[in-house]
């Protein structure tokens, strides 16, 4: 546990952010009265990140030009740049992520042009028809249950795509049969947001169980056929996440179910939030790792090898919910 003194101060680096940042460590690390919190999460429309991204988006609702990529990406600026993040998908994933308010004027009119005007990349299909990878579909799931949308076709198609081994891989159509710690971790948060949204069914809650155990049985991070770390990737972190998988990210998703649930956490967590733990600094805070190379409309941290303020916050947010369950 921390020293209060070096709470109280990573508490006050948090709050002199962004609304997008504020808003949860008002709900989340201090029980700010929801009059209190609800009122500087209604900001983000209007200030700050929110604001900015707003800013950039086209007349027909979209985020440069495309569902997935941008209007004017190629497999050589791909090759060159990175995969862009500055389209519609993950755009409409980063305002989810900050906390829009689904019923401001600003979502609401965005959903509907969507709806209205963009296609996937793939094969022309209908922004929230969903499109055919399971990592897409988990995130439109979640972000069309978020903002209001029926996603419930899409969520179907998912319930029908998943492994022998519980999980979901976005290869599968290329002849996986076993899961991916990425697309499963993309799937259950789409599952959750559904559920929460009034959406949940005996199918839903058994698929939610399987993902989950496919990361349980695994520690988070752990092959199991050998123990041994999958990939050294799920032990940096990182913010945006995008479609990446890490230790923290499940342990966020894994917080959230279990407040949904009405659950306490599941004891095969404790590695991974030991190692959470591990990587805080003495000052209170979390670095972030690493940033996938791509297109961004603008930085939302101090960049690599630097304190993060998301991550922080997301880490703190974890280590509470397990403190508070221990006995």
């Amino acid at each position: 546990m921390l020293e209060t003194d070096v709470r109280n101060g990573v508490t006050e680096w948090l709050l002199d952010s962004d609304p997008a940042i504020r808003w949860q460590v008002m709900r989340d690390l201090l029980n700010a009265p929801e009059a209190e919190w609800q009122k500087e999460r209604a900001k983000i429309e209007a200030e700050g990140w929110g604001a900015k991204l707003f800013s950039v988006q086209d007349e027909d609702g979209q985020w440069a030009g495309g569902a997935f990529v941008p209007a004017d990406f190629t497999e050589q600026k791909w090759r060159e740049e990175g995969q862009a993040w500055t389209s519609t998908c993950w755009t409409l994933a980063q305002l989810r992520q900050f906390g829009l308010p689904p019923e401001c004027a600003c979502a609401r009119r965005t959903v509907r042009l969507i709806g209205d005007n963009s296609r996937w990349d793939h094969a022309g299909q209908r922004y929230w028809d969903g499109e055919v990878e399971e990592c897409i579909n988990g995130r439109t799931v979640a972000d069309g249950a978020y903002f209001g949308v029926d996603v419930s076709p899409i969520v179907e198609r998912l319930l029908g795509e998943r492994q022998e081994d519980g999980g979901w891989n976005c290869e599968r159509a290329n002849g996986s049969e076993v899961s991916s710690f990425h697309t499963t971790i993309n799937v259950l948060e789409g599952l959750l947001e559904y559920e929460r949204h009034g959406g949940a069914t005996p199918q839903t809650q058994d698929a939610r169980r399987s993902g989950e155990d496919y990361l349980l049985r695994r520690n988070l991070f752990r092959r199991l056929s050998t123990g041994e770390v999958a990939d050294e990737a799920f032990l940096k972190l990182s913010y945006p996440n995008r479609w990446r998988y890490d230790v923290l990210r499940a342990l966020n998703y894994f917080r959230d179910a279990s407040a949904f649930d009405g659950t306490s956490p599941d004891p095969r967590l404790a590695e991974a939030i030991g190692y959470v733990r591990s990587r805080q600094l003495p000052d209170g805070r979390w670095v972030q790792d690493w940033s996938p190379r791509g297109r961004v409309w603008f930085e939302i941290g101090d960049g690599d090898g630097q304190p993060s303020r998301w991550i922080t916050l997301q880490a703190l947010r974890v280590l509470d919910w397990w403190d508070k369950a221990s006995p």
